[in-house]
């Protein structure tokens, strides 16, 4: 069957990484039409929107999308275009897989644990407003409904996967409401799953535990500020965002992306390394019935990082972009 799948290439390497990946992907034989919009500052100059309603509609009618990187202006400029996308669509569960690779050196270990973390409330939403002159306040919002869903999400993940663990990491000691109140809803699920172990963390304390011993975890379920800092802490112990994947689920609708920047100072240049945005076509292949070819590429990629001939510049070789990519299509 052809599966038409929204494609968001996004900005600086965003396209090349892009381009590598929806080949490799022609290759493996699964049938894509792709129907592509941009985001952006160049939608913001052709539309006056950086995230415009037609690649809203587009996700909605498709229901799965492959996006790469987009800007978020620090401290100015437009709202961030990923948290409008997760939002608009509901999509509350952010996933990150943090496995190591073959071939790509890291200073702890093997390593195989997923961040899950809350997608559409707390801090992260980015709800402030200046009260006077000189003080501002942002609201930190946690519903018994928000928490409740992604500690379901969690669970049933855990159990989908052979996990056997789950973490909920917060600071409820200090904040004995807001992440009181996330923590109280983790441990009614939790009873729920007798066949998963269920604690938590303090967040400082565990991110002194994720460099210290990584391997004592296996799912960490987090609010949302405290998931998007600690899942790209965790993405260092296997060697940076350039090799992490990243999947933003709903009910029944998926936004696969590039966890990583922009990277303008490389942009154009064919030399990123395609591999985040690829774990993540992988993740997508997945979750939309494709699962031999996804096996095929994983292998695939694992063999050309095994033979250490071909890597991009990240990984210590001196390959462009598109020849990373040919390697991939080459071992499949």
């Amino acid at each position: 069957m052809t599966h038409r799948i929204t494609l968001i290439p996004g900005e600086g390497i965003g396209p090349e990484v892009t381009a590598a990946v929806v080949s490799i992907i022609e290759a493996s034989g699964v049938e894509i039409a792709w129907e592509e919009h941009i985001v952006g500052s160049e939608a913001l100059h052709q539309f006056g929107d950086p995230l415009p309603s037609s690649v809203i509609q587009s996700i909605k009618v498709n229901r799965v999308a492959l996006k790469g990187p987009v800007t978020t202006p620090v401290g100015e400029g437009y709202p961030s275009i990923n948290v409008r996308l997760r939002k608009a669509l509901d999509l509350y569960a952010n996933v990150r897989p943090i496995r190591s690779l073959p071939g790509v050196p890291s200073k702890f270990g093997e390593i195989d644990l997923v961040v899950i973390r809350e997608n559409t409330e707390d801090l992260y939403s980015g709800l402030e407003h200046i009260v006077v002159p000189g003080v501002v306040e942002s609201l930190k919002i946690i519903t018994e409904k928000a928490s409740l869903r992604i500690a379901r999400f969690a669970f049933e993940l855990a159990r989908r996967e052979g996990r056997r663990k789950i973490t909920a990491v917060h600071k409820a000691n200090i904040m004995k409401l807001s992440d009181g109140l996330f923590l109280d809803c983790f441990r009614r699920v939790s009873r729920q799953y007798p066949d998963i172990d269920a604690d938590d963390r303090i967040v400082d304390n565990a991110c002194m535990q994720l460099v210290m011993n990584p391997q004592q975890f296996d799912v960490l379920l987090l609010e949302n500020l405290y998931g998007d800092i600690i899942s790209d802490l965790a993405a260092g112990l296997v060697g940076g965002l350039g090799v992490t994947p990243g999947a933003n689920l709903g009910d029944g609708v998926a936004v696969f992306e590039a966890v990583h920047g922009t990277a303008p100072d490389i942009a154009g240049k064919n030399l990123a390394n395609p591999t985040a945005l690829l774990l993540s076509a992988i993740l997508m292949l997945k979750y939309i019935g494709e699962r031999e070819a996804a096996e095929r590429i994983t292998e695939a990629l694992h063999g050309v990082l095994l033979a250490g001939e071909v890597r991009t510049r990240d990984l210590g070789g001196q390959a462009t972009t598109t020849e990373f990519a040919q390697a991939i299509i080459d071992a499949l």
